[in-house]
């Protein structure tokens, strides 16, 4: 290399330093860390949407809401990839706000029942169990609408919360109950085993709600409004990478979901619908979620669902 050259190759990494010293590492919290529209966050990482902005992403997993609006309190994370549920704790007093509608109706999510069940459409489920996660989760609440769906009132599902997902799996398989309501990702993991079958996918029984968004801390917002800015276009930036990119795509969450890239490709086809690409609020799921929230029993009585969210920070406005 002439000296020249030497010369200009400095000039460039010096130039370039500065760049990656003003890099802003920003806490993200998820609240899945396997589920499949949280990884948008990391497809932005592994494709450099976030560090062409100056970002950095440090994530956190968490496995309840509770933890994670614990963490958006005490400044543990500044943004939170969370359910739409997650809004009544910003009701409640969670010093946060929802920022962007990152996913609207529950395609992620379905029923499914033991392989050898004689249950074969939704109609067969009436007056069966149905297992969930708990007594104020969306697996509740998707239950009980299901049941209302079908013309027998909230309670024409005996709907049971036994926790994780493993003990549901096994009251499922040993008949204890008739069904569950679960992630599609682990439904198909469990119909490609040979134990389960997919009776209902709730995208279809919900057309109108935001499953998932993204909250930020008021102290973040209030002191950075351009990272949680920059933050937002690089997410929108990912979504659209990974619409036109499916190989890609599938790739990068088998990795982070844990998962075989055929179990990714379900998946993707699955749940890519449900990511929105301009982050905006609709007036109809909020509707949906203002409702939920009060039967599930977050909330005594439905909130003005305005207080709980911002369309400020995404990268374009938005049309109602």
């Amino acid at each position: 290399m002439t000296a020249g050259l030497i010369r200009l190759a400095c000039a460039a990494l010096a130039l370039c330093m500065p760049l990656a010293a003003r890099a802003e590492t920003l806490n993200v919290g998820k609240g899945g860390p396997q589920a499949f529209p949280f990884a948008v966050v990391d497809v932005a990482i592994a494709e450099g949407f976030l560090q062409k902005r100056g970002l950095d992403a440090q994530l956190s997993n968490f496995d309840s809401a509770t933890k994670i609006h614990q963490a958006l309190a005490t400044g543990d994370i500044d943004i939170a990839l969370a359910s739409g549920p997650d809004m009544a704790f910003i009701a409640k007093g969670s010093p946060a706000r929802s920022i962007a509608a990152m996913a609207g109706r529950p395609d992620s999510m379905g029923l499914v029942v033991a392989a050898d069940s004689p249950i074969r459409t939704a109609e067969g489920l009436k007056g069966k169990t149905v297992s969930v996660t708990s007594t104020g989760s969306l697996t509740n609440w998707l239950a009980h609408e299901l049941s209302k769906q079908q013309g027998w009132g909230a309670d024409g599902i005996n709907v049971l919360a036994l926790g994780a997902q493993t003990s549901q799996v096994a009251a499922l398989k040993t008949h204890q109950t008739d069904a569950m309501v679960m992630d599609l990702t682990g439904a198909h993991r469990l119909e490609d085993l040979g134990e389960v079958r997919i009776l209902v996918h709730f995208g279809t029984i919900v057309p109108d709600f935001h499953t998932h968004v993204i909250h930020a801390t008021n102290k973040f917002l209030a002191s950075n409004p351009d990272a949680a800015r920059r933050f937002l276009a690089a997410w929108f930036e990912a979504v659209a990478f990974m619409r036109s990119h499916k190989p890609e795509t599938v790739k990068i969450t088998a990795n982070v979901m844990g998962v075989s890239e055929h179990l990714a490709d379900l998946t993707y086809d699955d749940m890519m619908p449900m990511m929105s690409t301009d982050g905006c609020f609709d007036a109809k799921a909020l509707a949906v979620l203002r409702r939920s929230y009060v039967e599930i029993g977050l909330l005594t009585e439905e909130p003005d669902m305005a207080s709980l969210y911002t369309e400020e920070y995404l990268p374009a406005p938005c049309r109602h």
